[in-house]
């Protein structure tokens, strides 16, 4: 397989984590794994491939281990959703001689000043009226034309724009869907029911984003490197599900998961998040479909490992500066561990270590990131994730330039060696 070739692939096929989750989900059932229901009884058994998905933007893939019920867990988790625009409610909004933009909120941290001047398009899911009023008809949706754009103003009414310049993400920020609509106010709605070829007064309620309709590419002179959108955490959900994928036909006495959270970008603090304790309610069936109690399931997490995958920042050649001067990870020389004194992520000397031995049986190379002292860093994953359980683990990424633009660049080279090492992890006896 192409691997690179295969993330370009999964990234187009994935604007939204709503389609992420069905990208993985599609990729899973052709590789023999079923969907497992939290609302009804499993029936799990030794090799057994399984998959929950939670609320249409989470999902945990597992390959069940032997017939020991203590046997630990080999985890990688990563996240599904990236930074971006959600469309509000009643979200059209009529300007002069009929233009039309559509009122948005800002979801996460994007880079603003990156939306700007490029075809956008709408993607996420739909609430739709049903027989059962507590389970709404849930529908995905994808505009593949590109259908909005956010127009920069000209330089000529800001001349200081190349010194700076402040953003409002209410009035700046705003994407123009027409030019000329003499009544706005079921735009977005007519646009559903054509979409999904459903009656207008079936529509609820939905969650729609934004997306790029750039498609994901490589560019330099040997193609070694990757630009796109969603990188960050595509390409390590891309990395887990290919590693599973490519080690699950093979024994072993431990379960071997992918957990795959949303909302990471705005907290973790969903039911589909990391602070949510949706994997541990996991673990815990599968435990007791291997024939466990409570104290087997205790035993496997303690000897349970668990990678947190989130992509970490890549040395700038133009910003050196803001790097610490001794574990600046380099695009294209390996995965690397992230690493902070004030626990922002799970990584210690032991779990550390683990990685780096998997690395060096993987010959891949390993590197640090470690924040500059004078500048703030993010959060992700694993700190999250041992408030729930105490797991072992550690937090780790493939380096990325321009983290939470629009498009992001990585390194071909980083993504085929974290796969290498996923694989070799999952892969343990």
């Amino acid at each position: 397989m192409n691997y690179i070739d295969d993330l370009c692939e999964f990234l187009d096929s994935s604007p939204l984590n709503f389609w992420a989750v069905e990208t993985m989900r599609q990729r899973l059932d052709a590789a023999g794994f079923r969907q497992l229901d939290m609302r009804y009884e499993w029936n799990v058994e030794p090799g057994d491939r399984c998959y929950v998905v939670q609320n249409g933007s989470a999902i945990f893939a597992f390959v069940a281990g032997d017939d020991d019920p203590s046997a630990g867990f080999d985890i990688i988790a990563a996240h599904s959703d990236s930074p971006g625009f959600r469309l509000k409610p009643n979200c059209e909004i009529a300007c002069e001689r009929g233009n039309v933009k559509l009122n948005t909120e800002v979801y996460g941290g994007p880079i603003l000043y990156t939306w700007f001047d490029r075809p956008l398009s709408i993607a996420g899911r739909v609430a739709l009226r049903s027989a059962d009023v507590r389970r709404p008809d849930l529908r995905l949706l994808r505009v593949d034309s590109p259908l909005l754009v956010i127009p920069h103003l000209a330089i000529h009414f800001n001349r200081a724009v190349n010194e700076g310049n402040p953003l409002s993400k209410q009035a700046d920020m705003l994407p123009v869907v027409a030019l000329d609509v003499a009544n706005p106010r079921n735009l977005v709605k007519d646009l559903i029911s054509e979409t999904l070829d459903v009656d207008p007064d079936d529509i609820l309620d939905y969650d729609l984003s934004l997306y790029s309709c750039a498609k994901a590419t490589t560019v330099g002179l040997d193609n070694e490197m990757i630009c796109s959108g969603r990188l960050d955490d595509l390409s390590m959900v891309h990395a887990a599900l290919t590693a599973l994928l490519d080690t699950c036909g093979a024994p072993s006495q431990r379960t071997r998961v992918v957990a795959i959270f949303d909302n990471e970008e705005t907290g973790s603090g969903t039911k589909q998040g990391a602070a949510s304790p949706i994997l541990e309610h996991i673990l815990r069936r599968i435990v007791a479909c291997l024939g466990g109690d409570d104290s087997h399931f205790l035993r496997a997490v303690a000897d349970s490992f668990m990678i947190s995958a989130d992509n970490a920042h890549g040395f700038h050649p133009n910003y050196g500066s803001k790097y610490d001067p001794t574990n600046h990870p380099i695009l294209g020389h390996g995965p690397c561990v992230k690493i902070n004194a004030n626990c922002k992520y799970m990584t210690d000397a032991d779990s550390a270590a683990v990685f780096r031995h998997i690395c060096q049986m993987a010959d891949v190379e390993c590197q640090s990131f470690v924040n500059h002292s004078d500048v703030a860093g993010g959060s992700t994953l694993g700190n999250i994730l041992t408030s729930q359980l105490p797991l072992r683990g550690v937090d780790m990424g493939a380096p990325l330039w321009a983290m939470h633009s629009c498009c992001e660049t990585a390194a071909a080279a980083d993504h085929i060696a974290t796969i290498k090492a996923f694989s070799t992890f999952f892969s343990l006896i």
